[in-house]
Formats: structure tokens, sequence, C-alpha cells
């Protein structure tokens, strides 16, 4: 059987159709959907029956795509051009076409990550300048025995890469002598710069990275470990980790500090597993959910990644970061999803919520209804169009508002009265899946549209989503953290760790620093921060002596 169109009905929408059956005689839209149904549950009962079906081409066929890129909700329609018009010239604001015999094309740029890497893209390699064996500046040319040669600003680059273990070990053999006499043993110093302990800040560093900045779990580890002969049991790894952590605790105090005084606040969270935590819940609490939050201040073009695992909501874990907060700086931006839990409850906050959801809700329905919400999602693409602009151009804050006042206010308004329009001429049911994305906007309007009156205030709450992606790939390769012990840990290596992502800064060398000026740390955390370290061990070196 030809695979037929599926047909997406929700419950409610089918009990709508039934109790008009009942009655009057369907319309013709009522009657296709129900012949969709019947069609599609025809196919997918003699797709059950073929013993050859699997489980995953069933989730195929049934599940929709994640991809919310209109290219992809509607495969006819012409992104580019859309998002740049916004496709709405009755708001105001004229379509960006070009002229008929405008200038050809652009060629395709090619896409990113197509292509070598150059010598400049390895900046944590190490370097080692190769002399020329018998050249020198201002020699004799040997080639043409007439001219003189001369050293080039830039040199010939070979890079060779090489595979090794992520933890790698040496073996010290220090030869011992003993007295046949006295029994005195005398043994060999170590090598200058080799201390007593036996795991290097390295070590930690690493261990840490591939844990909770790449999702590899400590057994996973062990096993690796264990195939290159250079063994290292998952216990040791917490060990190693806990130690770690303790010793750079100081500068994700900091960085806690440091997010409260931000301009703008974004929050939300994601449930996780913490064993021990789940063995205290009993059945007379209210609360029995665990969550990792994740909250990125921003400031200045500055970010900060702050993870929190436990029991307490997005907004309870916001309340504690702003309990730091300045009062003379006055109340934030916050941004969130429309979960009242993610709004702190005792603190003021300038209150905005995620464009990016509301849109979603249309995405949700487009393929029940197409052409209304095609029209929604376009105008949202030129907001999001001028939004893009004016991050490329570098706006301020303040130039930013004024663009989006003066070109996505009109595209906004022009929505306001449509979705008043749907409803007002009963164009739509409010009850079906189309009145419900239209109620959800309508409800939270003002948060959804502060970036119209608030200079700074962002369209959406992505930046958080996608930083809670680190807990995320955590909890889909080790599951859970084992104690309550463990879960602190996780939480400030991640946010050490996306902060150095988001600065610029390697991590891996940034938590070596840190453990190895543990003690300078504590008594200057703020002079050890992932954008300023660098600085810092600079100066440190021009400040002694000889």
């Amino acid at each position: 059987m030809k695979p037929p169109p599926i047909a997406e009905l929700s419950m409610d929408e089918l009990k709508h159709i039934l109790a008009r059956a009942r009655m009057e005689p369907l319309s013709e839209g009522d009657c296709q959907k129900l012949e969709a149904l019947m069609e599609t549950l025809l196919y997918l009962s003699e797709l059950a029956e073929d013993r050859n079906t699997t489980i995953a081409q069933l989730r195929q066929i049934l599940v929709r795509s994640s991809s919310e890129k209109l290219s992809d909700i509607f495969p006819d329609h012409d992104t580019n051009e859309k998002s740049k018009t916004g496709t709405e010239t009755s708001a105001g604001r004229e379509p960006e076409t070009a002229p008929a015999s405008g200038p050809p094309a652009k060629p395709k740029s090619q896409a990113n990550g197509h292509g070598r890497n150059g010598a400049s893209a390895y900046a944590g390699a190490h370097r080692i300048p190769v002399a020329h064996p018998s050249l020198q500046s201002g020699d004799g040319c040997p080639g043409c025995q007439k001219g003189k040669v001369y050293r080039q600003r830039a040199p010939g680059m070979l890079v060779r890469v090489v595979g090794q273990a992520p933890i790698q070990a040496t073996v010290y053999e220090l030869e011992k002598f003993r007295c046949n006499l006295c029994g005195e043993v005398f043994t060999a110093e170590a090598p200058q710069g080799v201390g007593p302990e036996k795991y290097d800040a390295s070590s930690g560093s690493m261990i840490a990275l591939l844990k909770y900045g790449s999702g590899f779990p400590f057994y996973r580890m062990e096993r690796l470990q264990d195939n290159l002969e250079i063994p290292l049991p998952a216990s040791t790894q917490w060990e190693i980790v806990k130690e770690a952590a303790d010793q750079v605790e100081p500068a994700y105090e900091e960085l806690i500090r440091q997010a409260a005084q931000g301009q703008v606040l974004y929050n939300d969270d994601t449930s996780m597993r913490v064993l021990e935590l789940m063995k205290e819940i009993s059945a007379d609490e209210d609360r029995t959910g665990i969550f990792t939050s994740g909250i990125v201040s921003t400031r200045d073009g500055q970010r900060i990644a702050l993870f929190f695992t436990g029991r307490q909501h997005a907004g309870e874990n916001l309340s504690d970061v702003l309990q730091e907060r300045l009062h003379s700086l006055g109340p934030p931006i916050q941004m969130c999803d429309a979960l009242s839990r993610n709004v702190p409850k005792a603190l003021q906050v300038i209150l905005a919520n995620c464009l990016a959801h509301g849109r979603r809700q249309f995405v949700e329905v487009a393929a029940n209804f197409p052409e209304e919400c095609r029209h929604v999602l376009d105008v949202l693409a030129g907001v999001y169009h001028l939004d893009d602009l004016a991050r490329q151009q570098q706006m301020s804050a303040d130039e930013r508002l004024a663009l989006h006042q003066a070109r996505s206010g009109p595209l906004m308004e022009e929505l306001r009265h449509w979705f008043a329009q749907q409803l007002d001429e009963h164009r739509v049911e409010p009850n079906s899946g189309l009145g419900a994305a239209i109620a959800y906007m309508q409800k939270r309007w003002d948060r959804l549209t502060l970036f119209l009156r608030v200079s700074g205030a962002p369209l959406d709450n992505n930046i958080c989503e996608r930083a809670l992606k680190k807990a995320i790939l955590h909890r889909k390769n080790s599951l859970f953290y084992k104690t309550k012990n463990g879960a602190p840990v996780g939480d400030i290596f991640m946010s050490l760790i996306y902060t150095c992502q988001f600065c610029g800064a390697n991590a891996f060398d940034y938590l070596n620093e840190l453990q190895r000026n543990s003690a300078e740390l504590s008594r200057n955390a703020p002079a050890w921060m992932p954008w300023n370290y660098r600085h810092t061990i600079d100066l440190a070196v021009e400040d002694r002596p000889g």
C-alpha cells in the first residue's frame, strides 16, 4: 500500500468532530480529516502485520521531525526571501527585493566544518621552531648563485597530529644503592620539576573535561585506560576530580557573584537524577523532582554560565544568585519560558518570555493549519532577521532597540491584530491547536515583546537552552549522579568549562592554572576568571626577581 500523508489529529479535535457529527452533517473539511485518519490507521495496521517492519520504521513514520526551520516545515517555502521581507508589506515596511536587473547572485559560501584546518587553527599545539640547516639571512642564493637570501616573515608550516592516551603516565626508575655493612639505602633524586604527588593537576583537568565537558563516564574512561595499559579506576578518577573541585571552587563562587551583576539573566532547568536524593524522597513530600538549573548571565558582552543540581527549580536558584547583586544596579532583565517555576518569587526582575517558545506553538500545529501558521512564522522570521542584522552590524543596545521599534514593532502589532481577528471573527476555533497557540501568545504578549520597549531585552532563551545541553549530555551518558556530593562537583566543572567556551579560553589550561595557583585563587578570585587569568599570570612572571 502506498504510504498516505499521516493524519495528525489531537484527541480534542476528534471529539469536536464527533460532537458535530451528532448534531448536523459533517463539513467537507471534517470528512477529509476523518478519511485521512482512516487511511492512516489502515496503513499502520498493514505495517504492524508485516514481520519485517521494525519499531524504528514505525517511529520514523509517526514522529514529526524536530526541526523548526521554515524550510523543513514548509519544503516549498523560500526561507531566505521571506525572512528578509517578513512577507507583510501592509505593516508599513516595503519588501527588500532586488531590482529585476540586479547584480548576479553571490556564490554560496562553503559550509562550516568543510575543508582542511590551517596551522593557525591548532592554537593549543606544541610549536617547535626548526632552523634551516645551511642558510642564514644574507647568505648567497644556492640556486641562482647571484642573489642573497633573506628570512621570510611567515615560516613554512608542517602539522603533525599523533594519538595518545587521555591520561598518560611516566615511570621514573630511580637508581638505588645499599650499603652492605650498615644497610643504609641511597636513592637517586627525581628530575627537577617532578613532584612527589602521583597525579599531576593536568590529570584532574583532563578527567573533568572528559566527564563534565564531553559526557565521558568514569567507567568508560577506565576501560579505555585499561586498553592502553595505563590503569585508572573509576573510583580513583572520582577522588582526583573531587580534590580538583575543592581547589577551583573559589573561582565558581566568584562566577556566581559576578553573574549576579549581569544586565540580562537567562534561566531554565532540565530533569536530573541524583540517586542519594531519590532515595530520600518520601511519599508525603510535595516536591519529588530533581533538576539541573542553567543560568546564563550577560553584561557588556561578557557571558557567564552557571549550573545548579538539586531539588530547587530554576527560579529558586536564580533567587539565590541574585542575593549577591548590588542594590545600586536595580532589577535585571530576566529571560525564561512561561513556566512560573522559572521566576524568582521574592526578588524584582524585568521579566521577558521566550519568543521561540511562542513560535514553537505554531510549528507543532503547522501540519493541520498550514496557511495560518505559515503567516505567523513568516512574520516572526522577519523579526529574527532584523535581530540578526543588529548583531552583524554590532549595534549598541539602544540602536538595536530603535531598529526593532521602527521595523519589528509594526510587524508584531499587525500580528497581534491578526490574532484577535481570527478569534473575534470565528475563523479559528478557540479549542483547536491553532486557537491554543494564539491564546499562548496573547496571554503573554507584553513579556514576549519586551524587546520592543526595553533596551537590551533578548528575543528568546536559546542561549540558556544550549548551555543546558551540557547537563543533558551528562545525563544521557552517565545516567545519574550517585551522591549529593557528586552533583556539586559536576556543577562546578560544567560552569567553569562552559564559561571558558563563552569567552574563548582554553578550558584545559585554565583548570590547570587554577589548581597550580590555588593559594592565589583563594586570596584574589576576581583576578582568576577565564577572561583575565592569563593576564594575571603574565603580571606575576614580570614581577618575579631576576
